[in-house]
């Protein structure tokens, strides 16, 4: 690649994650591409089998489970006091630490740092939270390429497409699509793919690699994330499996770390807990790769400029709910994405948020609040099976946490003003109140029984009932009712008891 190459990183879909629709009516376009639900299935299949196995192996797994949810219960109880922690120890290794109220302030901030050091393009570690905030959007903005070094993340960002899972973010596509994404768009913003590439895994890995080097071996700085800061010893932590996080923690200056402010753990001991639960949950590997553990600036090696910034960005509204604060338990490994089987069918994109499948709905409509008809729709993207429950490795009460929501959507609904499904429950109430009232409930179940006179009912212009009738097919009312079965048939067995007599 020559040096005069653009600095301008591929642009997602236009509108991003806020141009894509609410749930209800993404699934209905999700369902029907069919390749991506053979890809979720494929994917997702092979991820849990494994997460299983290594699990099976660890005798003592569900005791490691319930220390691992103390333990982060333990932080949100004294969030202030170990974040307090946490800013002088990494204050005391060198680090410059920040505090970011929301995802404008961590934008400006990465912004003003890169302005300082008079850098037009930095090098990412795959973040889950740079993907909360939009920063590749906003740098992009201000003139400053973002460039992805995960794989999975750079298949995303070349396709000009959105990540659908927290782990992989390309699960959506298999290898065939890759090698079109690689061919067709790498010389646009670097080396290109070799010539006559095929689509078998090392050789596009192997593209992959020769793609990025040339931008890890010129970056200045560099953007993560971190799995984990250690309160007591200002210690950041960053497992990854292939070893381009490594990479960006070692050859660029500067360093600009993004937290969320849950991410605390008190001691390194406790670090032991998370780093046996992780992999095994994520990847389903015994151990990570590559594990990262640096603190503070070290002389003549890595990053002389190190930055951490600290984000709230609707975590503290999440810690004030004390049934829905368990969420921030969470350490991002995906096995409930992987187990879901509302995930599987619909992939990542019909969330409409970086957090898809179980924790995105518990998640979101917390971190965001309950007034977006998107996050309304999230608690209800579940059947309330419980297998994510079955699976978290720090014990998220999803089923409860999701009902819990779905409690506070609907009062936030029927606060603002009466809605139909609340006349309808209302209706219902009344039916089922008393005997009386459900017999003359069904005058009307048995006339219209007669007009339909067997058809099954589909689609039809009612309120609320059309809607429900979109995806299902219902039986015509009974023209019987069982009062007047069961009234017959007492009927005819009381006259037979009396012809015998």
């Amino acid at each position: 690649m020559s040096t005069s190459a653009p600095r301008r990183t591929p642009a997602p879909p236009e509108g991003g994650w806020e141009g894509l629709p609410v749930f209800t009516e993404a699934v209905k376009v999700e369902l029907q591409l069919t390749q991506q639900r053979k890809n979720l299935r494929h994917a997702t299949g092979t991820i849990r089998d494994k997460r299983a196995d290594r699990a099976a192996e660890v005798p003592n797994w569900e005791e490691l489970r319930t220390a691992a949810a103390q333990i982060k219960d333990r932080v949100g109880r004294h969030l202030d006091t170990y974040l307090e922690q946490a800013e002088r120890t990494m204050t005391e290794a060198g680090v410059t630490v920040h505090w970011a109220r929301d995802a404008a302030d961590a934008n400006r901030i990465v912004t003003g740092i890169a302005r300082a050091k008079g850098v037009d393009e930095v090098v990412k570690i795959k973040s889950m939270v740079t993907q909360e905030i939009d920063l590749n959007e906003h740098l992009e903005s201000e003139g400053i390429a973002a460039w992805e070094t995960d794989l999975a993340e750079l298949i995303v960002q070349l396709g000009h497409d959105l990540p659908s899972h927290i782990l992989v973010p390309a699960i959506h596509r298999n290898r065939s699509e890759v090698r079109e994404i690689f061919v067709e768009e790498m010389g646009r913003y670097g080396r290109p793919a070799p010539q006559g590439i095929s689509d078998d895994p090392p050789e596009l890995a192997a593209a992959a690699r020769a793609h990025l080097r040339e931008k890890f071996l010129r970056a200045k700085m560099a953007v993560s994330g971190g799995n984990f800061i250690v309160a007591e010893t200002g210690t950041l932590v960053i497992v990854e499996s292939e070893g381009n996080g490594r990479m960006c923690l070692t050859l660029p200056e500067t360093l600009v770390s993004i937290v969320g402010i849950e991410k605390i753990l008190p001691t390194i001991e406790d670090l032991e807990v998370f780093l046996k639960l992780l992999p095994r949950s994520s990847t389903g590997e015994r151990m990570n790769p590559y594990t990262s553990l640096w603190t503070g600036v070290t002389p003549g090696d890595g990053p002389q400029d190190l930055h951490v910034i600290l984000l709230d960005n609707g975590r503290s509204r999440v810690l004030a709910d004390p049934l829905g604060r368990a969420a921030l338990r969470c350490i991002r490994c995906s096995a409930c994405l992987n187990i879901c089987p509302v995930y599987e069918r619909v992939g990542g994109h019909a969330y409409g948020s970086p957090y898809p499948g179980p924790i995105g709905a518990i998640l979101n409509p917390q971190l965001h609040g309950v007034s977006d008809p998107k996050d309304q729709a999230l608690p209800f993207a579940s059947t309330l099976c419980g297998a994510c429950n079955e699976v978290c490795p720090v014990r998220i009460p999803f089923t409860d946490i999701l009902v819990h929501l779905r409690h506070q959507v609907v009062e936030y609904k029927t606060g603002k003003h009466p809605t139909v499904e609340q006349g309808v429950m209302k209706t219902v109430a009344w039916v089922m109140a008393d005997g009386k009232n459900l017999e003359k409930a069904q005058l009307a179940t048995r006339a219209a029984g007669k007009v339909l006179d067997g058809r099954v009912l589909g689609p039809m212009p009612v309120p609320l009932v059309g809607r429900w009738l979109r995806a299902r097919d219902v039986d015509a009312p009974p023209v019987e009712t069982f009062r007047q079965w069961w009234k017959q048939h007492e009927a005819q067995k009381h006259a037979a008891q009396k012809k015998e007599a």
